[in-house]
């Protein structure tokens, strides 16, 4: 939906889930008439100026109709890697092997979420909106910032300082009618590439604090200042179609201290996971053992079925994924590794790796 003002025109996306407001900003830049030509750095681009996503229920923050799908293991390493306040790059590039193609090639990303928020300013600006909104839950002045135009802001010549500048510029978090409202504001944001993972970290933050307030969610917002699609990525788009999204069943409910603690050990876990010296039976100890509330344990199992996938331990991979119970991340996984198989079916697997006809349907073992 568009809305047109004397001088500005925004673009207004609304729905109940992430993927149902996705799908329609990706219809949205299907018609030729509302979308701009732009150059860019990174390539040719189409672009709204002014574009509103407003999603009635957050925790259905999964974009499932993306083709081809997106890694629900790297949005969840995301995640983590943004609580817990980390910037370096080893971490991330794990998950997403492709990503110092766009944030560059350094020990630590320049524009690291987490790390803004909870480190770069000299306050843990999570923990203060925590603070805050228990003694004053009417209080509008809540912001948590992001871009710090010390660092950020371009040379005099007007190129980027660093590869990775922020996207995201800060947050608003306020409780009305006893639910947590979040507001997201971007400079700029990628329809195909980003968006679906801002989604996901952004609406899983606003779930966090909501959990350590002991209350529920309320609307996301999410409010880009330049929506685009680059050329290369438009036919990937236009594919995009409605699929039957599975519903993300898991409910964040833990307070600070028990979110401190563990979260600390998932990032811990992940950081063994990446190691050289991992074998199968210490990847299956880091995702099963241990107390977890389901929900973590359901992200705990993704991230490790998608290390047993890059070490090839196919079978493995399947053997975590049916501990999780959630209908959403089973469906965007099935999906990721249909999209990961059909690339490298006819490479080596390791020996004791299950032949499939379907990626997610045994027929035998390989002798």
């Amino acid at each position: 939906m568009s809305v047109v003002g004397a001088f500005i025109e925004m673009h207004i996306f609304e729905g109940t889930t992430a993927n149902e407001v996705w799908l329609k900003a990706a219809s949205e830049f299907e018609n030729s008439q509302k979308v701009n030509s732009q150059s860019s750095r990174a390539g040719e681009t189409i672009e709204f100026l002014g574009a509103a996503f407003s999603i009635n229920d957050p925790r259905q923050r999964w974009v499932s109709s993306r083709e081809p799908s997106i890694n629900p293991a790297f949005a969840i390493a995301e995640v983590i890697w943004i609580v817990s306040g980390r910037r370096d790059a080893s971490f991330l590039n794990y998950w997403n092997p492709k990503l110092p193609k766009f944030a560059g090639h350094g020990k630590h990303y320049h524009g690291a979420y987490g790390f803004r928020i909870r480190k770069h300013f000299g306050l843990d600006q999570l923990e203060r909106a925590y603070q805050a909104l228990s003694q004053n839950p009417d209080t509008r002045q809540v912001v948590l910032q992001i871009w710090d135009s010390f660092v950020d802001f371009p040379n005099l010549d007007g190129d980027p300082v660093d590869s990775d500048i922020p996207c995201n510029i800060c947050s608003f978090a306020k409780i009305r009618n006893g639910k947590l409202e979040w507001t997201q504001i971007l400079r700029s944001n990628d329809l195909f590439l980003g968006v679906p993972h801002n989604f996901v970290q952004f609406t899983s933050l606003q779930e966090i604090l909501a959990a350590w307030l002991g209350i529920d969610v309320g609307h996301y917002r999410h409010i880009a200042d330049c929506l685009h699609v680059y050329v290369r990525d438009q036919e990937n788009v236009k594919s995009s179609g409605q699929i039957t999204a599975e519903k993300n069943t898991d409910i964040l409910r833990f307070t600070k201290t028990e979110s401190d603690v563990y979260f600390a050990e998932i990032s811990k876990r992940m950081d063994q996971m990446t190691g050289l010296a991992l074998t199968q039976r210490k990847l299956r100890e880091l995702a099963l053992s241990g107390e977890f509330p389901r929900e973590l344990r359901n992200w705990l199992v993704v991230v490790a079925a998608d290390c047993a996938r890059r070490h090839k331990w196919i079978n493995l991979s399947y053997e975590l994924m049916v501990e999780c119970s959630n209908p959403a991340l089973k469906q965007l996984w099935e999906r990721w590794l249909a999209r990961w198989w059909s690339v490298h079916q006819e490479e080596a697997v390791s020996e004791d790796a299950v032949v499939f006809a379907q990626p997610w349907l045994p027929l035998q073992f390989a002798q």
